[in-house]
């Protein structure tokens, strides 16, 4: 389980990133394009493929490496069918009657073909909901959610990274009841939203459009009914509100504030949470990272509270709606805080910052050489490699040799090499290494821990202006500070927390290095020929 869970994840990541170009490339083809308009906050025309491309990807890697049972197959044709109607929406612009259509349709299928139901309800775990009261509730539901997720889609990497925080909290749980299946179906949303974000990060190079956000909404309803309403395990319904968390909270806000007001709740406005902390000052990478940490906790309380009563659950959740809530019937003014500027003496201020700009550059000098030869001798570090690797790593090989040799889109495929290379290289390192001897003493962990540092004296020192930090990037660091805490998190007999760990510092410095210096993808693709030359060879011959 833990390999097909590895592989359905970098399938789903890697033909995400994969599509996103050749998607982009047609998108004004086939007028997938949103034009800029008065609600929006871009101000030129973008693409919005991406929800096409980690939706294919999702269902790619589900086909490819989960068990091909019924419950698998119908999900992925509840799926489908709400992604063709996004795509739909997309294109020409649905009416909300037809978009309900559609979103009913979807939920239909997998309620009654699949059997996804809520069967248990809140303080009555004894007692089984009637299939003709259970039905009807569980499409309501599944189109409440898929709503609340696609007008969560205001801002860049907004809805991205919420689903993002969502799905993972579903996955460990069901790791925790049990439920590979479910695990499985996340781990493969998981690569492909994960891709999709590296684009769509602040300033988005594409959006997700009303395809991708219906189709995360949908699936995010259907996981968290089958891992805490569907009777499958012994999770109370309730958690389901954690999960679901500041989406469903900012639907429920912005509907009941336009009824009250009079208006139509489908017709759009700049009510919602995201357009509220805008207009209170805050950045847009400050909006999204403190919505991101205020669903992060939600999530985190589906956890911690797995096993409170379902009184406890309530009464905490209530307390974070109207924490939340409250930002819809009130309005505080914004006092802004005068800094006064602190007398310095001028020299000992100019030889400090001469003096940090020294250190960051010996740092970027130092990354350059130390990310390469840590990848090179990654190469040997595993004892073996299984043959799959070596047909992932042949594909991309040949792709990222046509991209080097054509000089064209080089960036883009030189990172799919370096993050797919290096997942397989540290994954196979942990399963099967090839010297034994302490733990943090074998000379990839001291690789790492060279590369930890580089890395954070770069960021530290080499100034905002040559590299900025992203929500996404925060997002990543997030997961990394909480998985360590988490128990049994493991892939087959890999700690996912030290792996984890391993790959954001090397997918960090790939991005410094990419970032700063304009001749780093070429050096890097090289580099990244080798390392995946060398999986193949590993993998088939040696």
């Amino acid at each position: 389980m833990g390999t097909a869970i590895f592989f359905s994840f970098m399938g789903s990541l890697i033909i995400c990133m994969a599509l996103i170009p050749a998607l982009t490339a047609s998108a004004w083809r086939f007028q997938f394009v949103d034009v800029p308009r008065e609600r929006h906050a871009h101000d030129a025309p973008i693409a919005k493929v991406g929800g096409i491309a980690f939706a294919v990807a999702t269902f790619a890697a589900v086909l490819l490496w989960s068990p091909k049972e019924q419950l698998i197959l119908i999900s992925l044709l509840g799926g489908a069918v709400i992604l063709l109607f996004g795509m739909w929406d997309d294109r020409i612009g649905l009416n909300h009657r037809m978009k309900f259509a559609g979103q009913i349709l979807a939920a239909a299928i997998v309620v009654w073909l699949a059997g996804v139901c809520l069967t248990t309800v809140p303080f009555m775990d004894e007692t089984l909901l009637p299939l003709w009261l259970a039905a009807p509730l569980t499409v309501l539901v599944i189109v409440g959610v898929t709503n609340a997720v696609n007008l969560a889609d205001g801002l860049d990497g907004l809805a991205g990274g919420l689903s993002l925080l969502s799905f993972a909290g579903i996955a460990y749980l069901a790791y925790q009841a049990n439920e590979p299946l479910l695990v499985l179906l996340m781990v493969s949303v998981l690569g492909g939203l994960l891709g999709f974000l590296r684009f769509n990060t602040y300033p988005a190079k594409i959006f997700m459009g009303d395809a991708g956000s219906q189709f995360l909404g949908h699936y995010l309803a259907v996981a968290a009914i089958l891992l805490t309403g569907s009777g499958r395990t012994l999770y109370s319904p309730l958690l389901a509100l954690f999960i679901w968390g500041v989406p469903l909270l900012d639907t429920i806000g912005v509907m009941g504030q336009r009824l009250l007001e009079g208006r139509s709740p489908f017709v759009g406005d700049r009510n919602h949470i995201h357009h509220k902390l805008l207009a209170r000052g805050l950045t847009h990478g400050q909006v999204v990272t403190v919505i991101y940490l205020a669903h992060g906790a939600m999530v985190s309380c589906a956890y911690l509270l797995r096993w409170q009563s379902d009184a406890v659950l309530l009464g905490i959740y209530l307390l974070c709606a109207a924490a939340i809530l409250s930002m819809f019937v009130r309005s505080r003014q914004q006092t802004e805080l005068a800094i006064l500027p602190t007398a310095t003496n001028g020299s000992v201020h100019a030889t400090g910052h001469r003096s940090q700009g020294r250190i960051g550059e010996w740092a970027l000098a130092a990354l350059q050489v130390a990310v390469p030869l840590y990848l090179i001798a990654s190469v040997a570090m595993p004892k073996e490699i299984p043959s799959d690797a070596g047909m992932i790593a042949a594909g991309l090989l040949t792709a990222l040799l046509g991209s080097l040799a054509a000089g064209r889109g080089t960036p883009w495929a030189v990172r799919m090499g370096l993050y797919v290379g290096s997942t397989c290289l540290m994954y196979y390192s942990e399963i099967s290494p090839r010297l034994s001897g302490p733990e943090m003493m074998t000379p990839v962990n001291i690789g790492f821990v060279i590369l930890a540092g580089l890395v954070v004296l770069t960021i530290r020192f080499a100034g905002e202006d040559r590299f900025q930090t992203t929500p996404l990037d925060y997002l990543i660091v997030l997961l990394a500070v909480v998985m360590p805490f988490l128990p049994d998190m493991t892939a087959g007999d890999v700690p996912v927390s030290l792996l984890a760990a391993k790959l954001i510092v090397l997918f960090f410095s790939f991005e410094l290095l990419l970032h700063i210096y304009a001749s780093a993808a070429t050096r890097l693709g090289w580099v990244s020929a080798w390392m995946l030359g060398g999986l193949m060879v590993r993998a088939w011959w040696w």
